[in-house]
């Protein structure tokens, strides 16, 4: 029984120095890489400190981040006691001995802001991380309420992502409509302070409140009149592109919600796959709403098949003109389009279903009757003749079909379809496509970086391969950025 226990003994504190060490230690690290970029006032070494955070994430711990606490804040602060509260106690032997080895550091007796709020923002994402939402809102709230007090630029990357955290944590319970007001107070603080990644940030986060109530007016009314500059993020960018296409949606302009939602496609890193899942269903609703047919290829993305199923066969319904297909289809994936928050286009589809199916039907038909084309359109009202007549007087006003009606007789009489090439169509395609060629090539010249002052002075030889290695560090962040932020 003795040798039992001093074996057990002994096993417990080689757990704790095996994995709580490593964690601990990448955490210092990064601790002293924030205070690097304070004490030097570049904020490119916050946002490493961030994105080197995101690979620790799983491997968070209530003992390490206890340690950790111990390690940067003063014992005995506001702060630390704050935050020591938010933490679970049940791993109590573990935070004994990561207590025990933290007192030999020297806690800092003054932390710089920017650590103290990176203490808040980790201890922010690991209570989300373990499901436990209130401590989570309470963390975040203080997190808000210690940052109104600061306005420094190396801050500022750290302070966008506590408030995404910020309205997660919210989100989350449920309780996202109370911080609108706190939201659009900060978002006036940050515009007042020069914090331009703080106002994407903060703008997307409003419009993602607003539009997740449907407010899609009060969600137009504040992007219209908000500040505009060049984006600092592109995955803020790339949301905002989305709130843009799905707010150009409801407002049924079709055309410019297209081009937002494509681009946002377009951009968002290979990792969101969620994201691109999104923004490939609304635009394959907004594309079937301008009377396009999306290409097969759309469907078959690289992890997207499954997702995109539903839509996949919507289109083959839309592309058909079948209205009874139409119908089942949107009754069987019900559910999937309220989810996606779909159902209300999937309703004005109907239409195009019905336009769809006259022009096929004005294709294959020279002269047909109008009770022949409510039978094939499968018009189920009370009146089927005289509202497949109404169909195909407003078809022909609008010129989707080539046809003329003929009310004594009650015909629909087709014209012969003449050579396409003899007309504008090819024309207006080209064009479309140079200029969404030309518009791709002006934002790859945007996004190009050039060294300050280049045209002024003639760099040394040591000069040189100190700018391109900083060139290459700042290729290698951005593409780590891309992979891990989103």
């Amino acid at each position: 029984m003795t040798q039992d226990v001093e074996m057990k003994e002994q096993h417990q504190p080689s757990n704790s120095t095996t994995s709580s060490p490593s964690t601990l230690h990448h955490l210092k690290e990064i601790a002293s890489l924030i205070e690097t970029g304070a004490y030097a006032k570049e904020t490119r070494r916050i946002q490493r400190a961030v994105r080197l955070t995101n690979t620790l994430r799983r491997k968070l711990k209530a003992s390490v981040l206890y340690a950790f606490l111990n390690f940067a804040l003063s014992a005995g602060s506001e702060s630390f006691n704050r935050l020591i509260s938010y933490l679970p106690k049940e791993d109590e032997y573990e935070m004994e001995v990561d207590t025990a080895t933290s007192v030999t550091q020297a806690p800092a007796k003054h932390p710089l802001p920017e650590l103290e709020i990176y203490c808040y923002l980790l201890v922010l994402i690991f209570l989300i991380d373990q499901k436990k939402h209130i401590e989570a809102k309470a963390c975040s709230s203080a997190s808000i309420a210690r940052l109104k007090n600061l306005n420094r630029r190396t801050v500022d990357v750290l302070a966008s992502r506590l408030y995404s955290y910020y309205s997660l944590s919210y989100e989350l319970t449920g309780d996202l409509a109370e911080i609108r007001g706190s939201l659009l107070a900060l978002h006036r603080i940050a515009t007042l302070r020069h914090d331009e990644l703080g106002q994407e940030t903060l703008l997307n986060l409003l419009l993602r409140n607003y539009l997740h109530y449907n407010l899609y007016d009060q969600a137009e009314k504040l992007r219209s009149k908000a500040p505009r500059f060049e984006a600092h993020s592109n995955q803020q960018f790339c949301r905002y592109l989305f709130y843009l296409g799905k707010i150009r949606t409801i407002q049924l302009e079709y055309t410019d919600a297209k081009e937002s939602l494509l681009q946002a496609a377009r951009k968002a890193p290979a990792a969101a796959l969620a994201f691109r899942v999104q923004c490939n269903k609304w635009a394959v609703i907004v594309r079937l709403l301008l009377g396009e047919i999306p290409e097969r290829t759309v469907f078959m993305q690289k992890g997207m098949e499954s997702a995109l199923r539903p839509y996949f066969e919507l289109t083959n319904a839309v592309r058909i003109g079948d209205l009874e297909l139409f119908k089942s289809v949107a009754e069987k994936f019900s559910s999937t389009f309220s989810k996606d928050r779909t159902h209300n286009l999937i309703v004005r589809l109907r239409h195009n279903v019905i336009r769809t199916g006259l022009r096929n039907i004005s294709i294959s038909y020279s002269r047909i009757s109008l009770a022949d084309v409510a039978k094939k359109l499968r018009l189920d009202s009370a009146n089927p003749v005289a509202d497949a007549e109404s169909i195909v007087a407003k078809a022909i006003r609008d010129g989707a079909i080539d046809a003329t009606l003929d009310r004594a007789n009650g015909w629909m009489v087709s014209k012969e379809t003449g050579d396409i090439y003899s007309t504008n169509e090819p024309q207006l395609a080209f064009n479309s496509r140079i200029a969404f060629c030309l518009n791709m090539h002006n934002e790859a010249v945007r996004a190009l970086r050039f060294p300050p002052n280049s045209h002024k002075e003639k760099e040394s030889a040591e000069k040189r391969r100190e700018r391109q290695q900083q060139e290459q560090e700042l290729a290698k962040h951005i593409a780590e950025e891309d992979d891990d932020e989103f």
